[in-house]
């Protein structure tokens, strides 16, 4: 990159906690940054989509957080990603802003959000990027996504032992499931030990970080899947809610 990007304050201190991981901000991911708080904001008046518009906040509670996962995965040596349950777009757009090659698939149930995310993608002008509305047990079943991906992420959506059943079926051979939590999510690894035993997955390695000014805890379990889903799942819609994998 050539020249110095301009920034104001809270664009300078983002880049500041990006760049000991290697991360630089181009003066164009800074405006689709910008952009996504923008389009956050307004959204958010007419549906619940974060309780967090603030500027400065968005930048570090939900741009800076969903970063933190390139931190501990190469993300260079990831070509697909499915972003499971992404809410207002997070870890997945952040991710994808920052690592443009990424091809991403968004998964989530609700309608009006994935409407607002096709608008957001069109708005940050992205490109490779699938925003599909469905449950995620009913669209692990289908061939295009199934033991497809490179990389699949969850940020804050559910227990283990079930997010274990909505997101390992999108993995590949080999691929990795990175779960992002806030509070210590010691306890749900032991409950999710069985529903990675039968769902082909092991536990690779676990994080603990904190926000850099609001100091809170969040913590990132990765999990590497060994080999192929077995046929009976993922189970019905509903059924991994109300009868986890123990």
């Amino acid at each position: 990159m050539t020249g110095k990007v301009c920034m104001d304050h809270i664009q300078e201190q983002f880049a500041a906690w990006l760049e000991p991981h290697g991360l630089q901000v181009t003066e164009q991911q800074f405006k689709q940054f910008d952009r996504y708080v923008e389009v956050l904001a307004d959204w958010n008046e007419r549906m619940n989509l974060t309780g967090i518009t603030e500027r400065g906040a968005v930048y570090e509670k939900h741009f800076y957080d969903s970063l933190t996962l390139s931190f501990h995965v190469s993300m260079k040596e990831v070509r697909s990603m499915a972003d499971i349950g992404s809410g207002a777009g997070f870890p997945g757009i952040p991710l994808k802003i920052m690592f443009p090659h990424l091809q991403l698939t968004i998964v989530d149930s609700l309608n009006k959000r994935i409407q607002f995310l096709q608008h957001l993608v069109n708005e940050l002008g992205l490109d490779g990027v699938t925003c599909l509305h469905a449950r995620a047990e009913e669209a692990a079943r289908k061939p295009e996504h199934r033991d497809q991906y490179d990389l699949v992420t969850a940020r804050a959506v559910a227990r283990l032992n079930v997010l274990n059943e909505f997101c390992l079926p999108f993995v590949r051979k080999d691929g990795l499931f990175a779960s992002m939590k806030g509070a210590n999510p010691q306890e749900e690894v032991a409950e999710a030990a069985r529903s990675m035993q039968v769902l082909q997955a092991s536990l690779m390695e676990e994080h603990a970080l904190k926000l850099p000014l609001e100091q809170s805890e969040r913590h990132i379990v990765i999990v590497q899947k060994k080999g192929s889903t077995p046929k009976a799942y993922p189970r019905k819609p509903g059924t991994p809610l109300k009868s986890p994998i123990v």
